[in-house]
């Protein structure tokens, strides 16, 4: 039996910002001793309270925030920015929700940015009061401990603990009920969909059989894994605005904006929930003009925005899989490829005092393991390390190996082009060498499926197609007013 899901996780980016969060689990890390590195001090975060979703075992329809969760600045105190079926959506909801979405989506707080999270934020509020009201209309509820489980999966997702959690929120001013509020309404919107159409959707053997047969008809091809978003015109005089927001997104995006964030707020595709995701494609597939795109890219491009039927595009190639029976050559191995003399090379140290505590001292070593696993390439280390309190970062540009110590050589012995050594300490604390030098693109082959993922696959697509229907017709029939 296959069980209704129709979105799991939160249209949130917490991923980098658990690197800084790991810090501040341990007391400030103090400079050592004639150490040339600064390590900026943090201002102390403002305070939070944890509030709780309603009380009572289970609830219905929560709130954005609890009026009492947090004193509300007095300039839009009592502001009302929508209705919807006579309820109201008030300006501390709004600017709750779009504090969440700017302080954990890893996007910049412009102005310009700002506008446009708005618009999309409060689109999605008035979505999320439909939902709330068509559960409540069907008696259904979401307990505080559904809600508590799904924060648990955030903690145990990032490698955080509560008080860490807290913490990115209260840096962004956010109440921790702003979080729990929507959590509830996707669960509840979860269950409403599976209410209505349990049942209803059946994957027949016949189905499973020529969805195979299609799949084997493309393997010859070299298959993409790819995630969209996509700005939609409907008529000629939208296309000139459409083209600057997909263009703006795009700087966004290659300045380091997480792709999947970028997506759940801003893409008009059906995808969006998913962050963008669109599942695995062969060549041939898609639009042609998208499809002349992705074959220039490589795995991890994004690409500049497309014209293509219906409006923009611009696309994310997570993996390239070439096709079945190609021929692919092993992954070299660190100790079968010689260093050369010199490498272009980046040190990231994390300064620890003499005699640092072992808790301490593990729980450095972890994020140290954390911050080595984020790193794709040398050009996104200055601003993932921004993330991190009291970390330093030194590009070293072309360095001759032999003017290292033996402990970095060691380290980047067991390296290949484009790796991060692992972390090791030394006198000044705790030291990460990423290698500059670009890695060979990695070529990987394609698998066809098994008989249970193209079942899954099948019902999720229904499951979500009834879901987006559902959805729409709510959305029609409702009456929203907007100020």
């Amino acid at each position: 039996m296959i069980s209704i899901r129709i979105r799991r996780g939160l249209t949130i980016f917490l991923c980098s910002l658990s690197l800084g969060a790991g810090l501040l689990a341990a007391p400030a890390l103090p400079q050592p001793a004639g150490n040339d590195v600064a390590a900026p001090p943090a201002a102390p975060p403002p305070p939070v309270r944890d509030a709780a979703v309603p009380p009572g075992n289970e609830v219905v329809a929560p709130s954005a925030a609890p009026a009492d969760s947090k004193p509300q600045p007095p300039h839009y105190q009592d502001a009302i920015v929508a209705i919807v079926n006579d309820k109201p959506i008030s300006e501390y909801d709004l600017q709750q929700r779009m504090a969440l979405v700017m302080s954990t989506s890893n996007l910049p707080d412009t102005q310009q940015m700002r506008d446009k999270v708005r618009e999309e934020v409060l689109n999605q509020l008035e979505t999320e009061m439909i939902q709330r009201q068509e559960a409540l209309k069907n008696q259904i509820t979401v307990s505080s401990v559904e809600v508590d489980k799904d924060i648990q999966g955030i903690l145990t997702d990032n490698h955080m603990t509560m008080d860490q959690l807290k913490g990115v929120l209260a840096r962004g001013h956010v109440v921790m009920a702003t979080l729990r509020a929507q959590i509830a309404a996707q669960l509840l919107w979860e269950k409403t969909v599976e209410q209505e159409y349990a049942g209803r959707v059946n994957i027949t053997p016949e189905q499973v059989n020529a969805e195979m047969a299609r799949i084997a008809e493309g393997a010859n091809k070299t298959h993409f894994t790819v995630s969209e978003i996509f700005l939609a015109v409907d008529n000629p005089e939208q296309d000139e605005k459409a083209l600057k927001d997909a263009q703006n997104l795009e700087t966004q995006l290659q300045a380091g904006a997480p792709f999947a964030s970028v997506a759940r707020q801003f893409s008009q595709s059906p995808s969006a929930a998913d962050g963008g995701d669109i599942g695995m494609v062969y060549d041939g597939q898609l639009a042609p003009e998208l499809n002349v795109v992705l074959e220039g890219m490589k795995t991890g491009d994004i690409s500049q925005p497309v014209r293509a039927p219906g409006g923009y595009f611009i696309l994310q190639l997570r993996q390239r899989l070439e096709a079945v029976g190609t021929k692919i050559p092993e992954a070299p191995k660190p100790e079968d490829t010689a260093l050369p003399d010199s490498l272009p090379l980046t040190r990231i140290l994390l300064p620890i005092p003499p005699k640092t505590p072992q808790q301490i001292l593990d729980n450095v070593l972890k994020v140290s393991e954390a911050i080595r696993e984020h790193i794709s390439s040398c050009d996104m280390i200055p601003k993932l390390m921004t993330q991190v309190k009291g970390a330093a970062v030194f590009p070293m540009g072309m360095t001759k190996l032999d003017e290292l110590n033996q402990q970095t050589r060691d380290a980047l012995a067991k390296t290949t082009a484009g790796d991060v050594a692992a972390p090791f300490q030394d006198a000044a604390g705790i030291e990460i060498f990423a290698r500059c030098d670009k890695a060979p693109p990695k070529i990987v082959g394609y698998q066809l499926p098994t008989r249970e993922e193209v079942e899954n696959e099948l019902f999720k697509d229904q499951i979500s197609a009834l879901a987006r229907r559902y959805n729409r017709d709510l959305r029609r029939d409702a009456d929203i007013e907007t100020r």
